[in-house]
């Protein structure tokens, strides 16, 4: 097991709380079943390092704890975050440091929060079906995360890794 160090609690902190400030600040759009969660770009980084699941995973917990949907999206929110990091982690592994494997991670999220959170809208709003649910949280995780997170994630996000 690796040391935990000062200066890993100090990024995992920072890392959380930037992923709550971005959720936060753009909360309308942030949550519910149609959502543009901006902050999701940031889950790319655990491409490039995966030490920053913690931070990430705990960035999402606090923000969920915000959410109007109470603590099913504390809970189920946080696995669908938890479950894509681990699924981007194993794509790194298996693909390799190049845009294509970045590309193919960055649809982790796209899958896992659509179909988790798609479960989770769909059994708190009955009004709308699974399908429309998982599309709709799937639409905003591929236009934040697999479109604009990895162009700026390809630019940016060894440099801001290797910080």
């Amino acid at each position: 097991m690796e040391k935990i160090t000062t200066k890993f609690i100090a990024r995992t902190a920072m890392l959380a709380a930037l992923y709550t400030a971005i959720t936060l600040a753009i909360a309308p759009i942030a949550y519910g079943a149609i959502q543009f969660r901006i902050s999701e770009i940031l889950v790319l980084l655990v491409f490039f390092d995966k030490k920053h699941f913690w931070g990430l995973t705990l960035g999402c917990f606090i923000a969920n704890c915000f959410s109007p949907l109470g603590v099913y999206d504390i809970v189920f929110g946080t696995i669908a975050t938890a479950v894509s990091l681990a699924g981007i982690i194993f794509v790194r592994n298996k693909l390799g440091d190049n845009i294509k494997a970045l590309l193919i991670a960055s649809l982790s999220p796209v899958v896992f929060n659509g179909l988790i959170v798609g479960i989770e809208l769909t059994v708190l709003f009955k009004e709308l079906p699974f399908i429309l649910n998982a599309a709709y949280v799937a639409v905003g995780e591929l236009v934040t995360v697999s479109i604009l997170g990895v162009v700026i994630m390809n630019k940016i996000g060894r440099r801001l890794s290797e910080m």
